[in-house]
C-alpha cells in the first residue's frame, strides 16, 4: 500500500471550492479563546464544505498567524462572519430558517446518535468556550442541545474534537 501524493487526491482549487455546493451547516463559535481551535474548525469546515463559520464574542478572526497555523489555508476558502454577540448571530440564523442546535451537556439534551437530521433543513451548530462551554443565554435561545456520548472520567472533549465528531455525523447523514 502506498500513500497518495497531494496531487493525486483530486482536491478542488480555492475558486472551485468557493463555487461548489455547500453542506447546509453553519458552525457558530461562542467565545472560543484558542486560536489553534479556531484554525482547526476552519480546516474541518473546509473538509466538509460547510456554508460558513460565525465567529462570536472573544473568538478571534482571520487574518491571524496562529489561526493560520492550524487552518492551513482554510481561512481563504471557508466563508466566515463576525458577530460581537452570539445572540445576534442566533437571531440572524433563525430569520434565515436555520435550526439552531447548541452542542452542550444540558437537561433534555439529545444524544448525538439519536438526533434527527433532514436534508431539507439548514443547521447552525453552536460550540462554546473551552472551559465554560456554550453560554446559558445561548443555550436558552437554541432550538435544542446535542450531547456527544462520553464514557471516561473527563467531562468534555476538546472543542476541535467535538466539531469533528458532530460535523462528521451530520455530514454522513446529509450527504452519504
Amino acid at each position: 500500500m502506498r500513500k497518495l501524493k497531494n496531487e493525486e487526491l483530486g482536491r478542488q482549487s480555492v475558486e472551485e471550492f468557493k463555487q461548489s455546493e455547500k453542506t447546509p451547516i453553519i458552525v457558530v463559535l461562542d467565545n472560543v479563546r484558542s486560536l489553534n481551535n479556531i484554525g482547526s474548525v476552519f480546516r474541518t469546515a473546509d473538509a466538509f464544505c460547510l456554508e460558513s463559520i460565525y465567529l462570536c464574542g472573544i473568538t478571534a478572526t482571520p487574518p491571524n498567524k496562529d489561526i493560520h497555523k492550524t487552518a492551513l489555508g482554510a481561512t481563504e476558502t471557508v466563508h466566515w462572519q463576525y458577530f460581537s454577540e452570539t445572540l445576534d448571530a442566533i437571531t440572524h440564523l433563525k430569520k434565515m430558517d436555520y435550526i439552531v442546535l447548541a452542542i452542550e451537556q444540558a437537561e433534555k439534551s439529545i444524544s448525538l446518535e439519536y438526533i434527527q437530521v433532514n436534508a431539507k433543513n439548514k443547521y447552525a451548530l453552536i460550540f462554546g468556550h473551552e472551559v465554560h462551554g456554550v453560554a446559558q443565554d445561548v443555550v436558552d435561545a437554541s432550538s435544542s442541545c446535542i450531547e456527544i456520548p462520553q464514557f471516561g472520567t473527563k467531562h468534555s472533549f476538546n472543542i476541535s474534537v467535538s466539531v469533528g465528531i458532530v460535523l462528521w455525523e451530520f455530514f454522513r447523514r446529509l450527504k452519504l
